[in-house]
C-alpha cells in the first residue's frame, strides 16, 4: 500500500516542495527560484529567508491543487546545509517552521535532515532506485556552495574526501555568467551558450589528489574574454574545466576506494557539456536528470519516508 511523504527544502537558491509515494515514485515536485537583482551574485540570508516565507504558503496551495495533502504520513525538511557540527544557514529556518507546523497539526512524524543529504538521496534514487541506498557510494555534490567529493554510506553517514580549497565550481560558473550579462544563478545560460561552441578545447584544471583549486578558473575565463574569445568559447571552457576536475578527482578516489559506484549531483552537474566530457572518460559514472540534480525537495521527501519507517524498512 502506498504511503506518502512531504519534503521541504529552502536553500539559498530555491524554495522546493515534493511528495514521495513509498511505492517508489515521486508524485509531484514544485520549485521556485529566489529572485536575485540584476548583476548580483546571490542574496543576503535575511532576504532569502523573507522570500522563502512568502513563497511557502503559495507553493503549498499549488501543491494541494495537485495532491491531497491530508494523505501525507510524514514530513521531511532540510534544517541545515550539511550533516556536520556547526553547519548553519538562516534560510533553512523557513522550511523548518513550515514543516514543523504541518507535522504538528496532522500529528505525523517530522524528519529533520540536511540539504546535502537531500541532494544525495535524490541522486541515488534517480540513478538506481532503492539499490544504492544499501551501498557505499562516491558522490560528487557540485553546486554554488559546494565542490565536494563524498563517501556516502546509505546517506546516513557522509564523509568528505575532497573539496575545493578556494572557489566553488558553481561560483565560478555563476561569475562567468553574470559577467556576460546573465541573471543569477547563471548555470543554465552558461550551458546553453557553451553548447553553441563547436571548437575543440583543452581545459586546464588544478587538481592534487582529491583536492582541487578553482580560483584560477575565473581568472582564466576573464583572460580569455579580454583576449577576444567568444562568450560561447569561454562558457564551454569554464564547464570543461569543471568536468576535467571531476574526472581527475574521481580517478584519485577510485584508487583508494576501488569498485564503488560514482554518482554526480548538484546543479552544476546537470550540464550536458560536463556529463558528456566525464562519461567519455569514465563511462560508469551516473549522471541524473536535472530535476533530481539541482536544488530540490525530492531527496528530502525520500529520506522522510525511510527515516519514518515507511520505505526501505
Amino acid at each position: 500500500m502506498s504511503r506518502y511523504t512531504l519534503g521541504i527544502d529552502t536553500s539559498n537558491y530555491a524554495t522546493s516542495l515534493a511528495v514521495f509515494d513509498t511505492a517508489g515514485e515521486v508524485v509531484c515536485a514544485k520549485k521556485r527560484f529566489l529572485p536575485v537583482k540584476e548583476s548580483q551574485l546571490g542574496l543576503r540570508q535575511s532576504d532569502a529567508l523573507f522570500h522563502h516565507t512568502v513563497a511557502l504558503p503559495e507553493m503549498m496551495q499549488e501543491l494541494a491543487q495537485e495532491f491531497d495533502l491530508t494523505k501525507i504520513d510524514a514530513v521531511g525538511v532540510s534544517q541545515k546545509p550539511r550533516p556536520v557540527e556547526g553547519s548553519y544557514m538562516p534560510c533553512f529556518l523557513a522550511g523548518v517552521s513550515a514543516a514543523a507546523a504541518f507535522a504538528q497539526a496532522k500529528g505525523i512524524p517530522l524528519v529533520r535532515t540536511t540539504h546535502q543529504q537531500g541532494h544525495a538521496a535524490a541522486a541515488l534514487f534517480a540513478a538506481k532506485g532503492e539499490q544504492l541506498f544499501a551501498e557505499k557510494v562516491l558522490l560528487f555534490h557540485i553546486s554554488g556552495g559546494t565542490t565536494d567529493l563524498l563517501l556516502c554510506d546509505q546517506v546516513r553517514q557522509i564523509t568528505t574526501l575532497g573539496t575545493s580549497t578556494d572557489l566553488y565550481a558553481g561560483q565560478a560558473v555563476d561569475r562567468v555568467g553574470v559577467k556576460l550579462g546573465f541573471g543569477f544563478p547563471a548555470g543554465a545560460e552558461v550551458s546553453r551558450l557553451a553548447a553553441q561552441c563547436g571548437e575543440e578545447i583543452r581545459p586546464k584544471s588544478s587538481v592534487k589528489g582529491m583536492q582541487c583549486s578553482l580560483s584560477g578558473l575565473e581568472n582564466q575565463c576573464n583572460g580569455l574574454l579580454a583576449a577576444g574569445k567568444t562568450p560561447e568559447y569561454v562558457c564551454k571552457y569554464c564547464l570543461l574545466c569543471v568536468a576535467d576536475t571531476v574526472v581527475k578527482m574521481t580517478k584519485a578516489a577510485q584508487k583508494e576506494y576501488p569498485g564503488l559506484p560514482v554518482v554526480c549531483a548538484g546543479g552544476v552537474m546537470s550540464s550536458d557539456i560536463i556529463r558528456a566530457w566525464v562519461q567519455k572518460r569514465l563511462p560508469q559514472v551516473y549522471f541524473v536528470p536535472g530535476m533530481y540534480s539541482s536544488d530540490n525537495a525530492i531527496g528530502v521527501s525520500i529520506l522522510a519516508a525511510r527515516e519514518a519507517g515507511l520505505w526501505l524498512k
